[in-house]
């Protein structure tokens, strides 16, 4: 058995420690066979040579993402437990800011699949990201949407969404039209609020600058220098994503997310998403990236949760192989 002595000095002890200590929980239930001691500004270690490596190697990141943001989540700390640090060290020698918040609050990838999402988009004129909830895909897209308008690269910003209910029915919701579709297209205004202050967001949607329809308002319409962002596109059908897809005018980008997971159209209806991602995957230009349960950036819970539901799902999937064979 060895010792370490690991010092965080310079990172504010609250901000390492967390609320009640939360964090520092979260770091030593990930090292069970370690002896962890804190002593002021210095951490104690003891165990194998094998873990302790492990263990300086997670601190190492952790010092420096709470240094980096000035803050640390239990949600930071887990992620950080399953990374590795080469690939976090990699992105921070690039300005990754993708655009500043109100307040100055920095929008970034936080994850490397979010990245690679971000180059995709910076090298297409056509992305489709696909991965499970709470992995970033749509808020990455409008980031790289608000920041395109701030440069001026684009005229406009248009959100869509297919308008199909996830178990609710949006006629029995009252008030008109927009009445109706607001709760529904409300993550893609939260977006732009974190994103933009309000007021300015307000006065985008009422100029035009910013758009934000359901999926069937773009009929017909050939959408010229504009950053254009198809959300839960799972939920299109097959002639609805041709449709959306060759609106696709001069100077534009068009980004397209969903999770091929949760399609709440009918049974017998494929979805559009599933079926781009099998016909379109080859053609130059067109860039796919793939998120995972890793890239959750949401309440750590939720990376279980998904866990949980992809294990049943091949489960299940065995069992009916098994059936067929049979």
């Amino acid at each position: 058995m060895q010792q370490k002595e690991i010092s965080i000095r310079g990172v504010d002890p609250l901000v390492f420690l967390g609320p009640e200590n939360e964090n520092w929980r979260v770091l030593r239930s990930g090292f069970a066979s370690l002896h962890l001691v804190t002593r002021g500004e210095t951490i104690s270690a003891k165990g194998s040579v094998e873990d302790l490596g492990r263990f300086e190697e997670v601190m190492r990141m952790i010092l420096w993402h709470a240094e980096r943001y000035q803050s640390l989540s239990v949600d930071d700390v887990d992620r950080l437990l399953n990374s590795d640090e080469s690939t976090v060290m990699k992105q921070s020698q690039k300005d990754d800011t993708l655009v500043y918040g109100p307040g100055g609050n920095r929008i970034m990838a936080r994850t490397p699949n979010q990245q690679t999402l971000v180059d995709t988009i910076r090298a297409n004129d056509m992305s489709f990201a696909v991965g499970p909830a709470g992995t970033g895909k749509t808020y990455t897209a409008v980031a790289m949407a608000v920041a395109a308008l701030k440069d001026r690269r684009v005229k406009k910003i248009i959100l869509t969404r297919p308008a199909v209910e996830a178990g609710e029915n949006l006629g029995f919701l009252p008030g008109d039209l927009k009445e109706k579709l607001d709760p529904y297209l409300q993550p893609l205004y939260d977006a732009l609020t974190d994103m933009l202050p309000f007021d300015k967001v307000a006065d985008h949607l009422e100029k035009g600058v910013i758009e934000i329809a359901p999926l069937a308002f773009m009929r017909g319409r050939t959408l010229d220098k504009a950053f254009v962002i198809l959300d839960e596109a799972q939920n299109t059908t097959v002639a609805q994503i041709k449709m959306f897809l060759t609106r696709m005018g001069r100077d534009a980008k068009f980004v397209i997310t969903g999770d091929a997971t949760q399609v709440d159209l009918p049974r017998h209806q494929g979805s559009g998403l599933v079926y781009a991602q099998r016909h379109l995957h080859q053609i130059e230009g067109i860039g796919f990236v793939q998120l995972t349960a890793s890239d959750v950036i949401r309440h750590r819970l939720v990376r279980a949760v998904i866990a949980a539901f992809e294990k049943a799902d091949e489960q299940r999937e065995n069992k009916e192989q098994k059936k067929k064979n049979t």
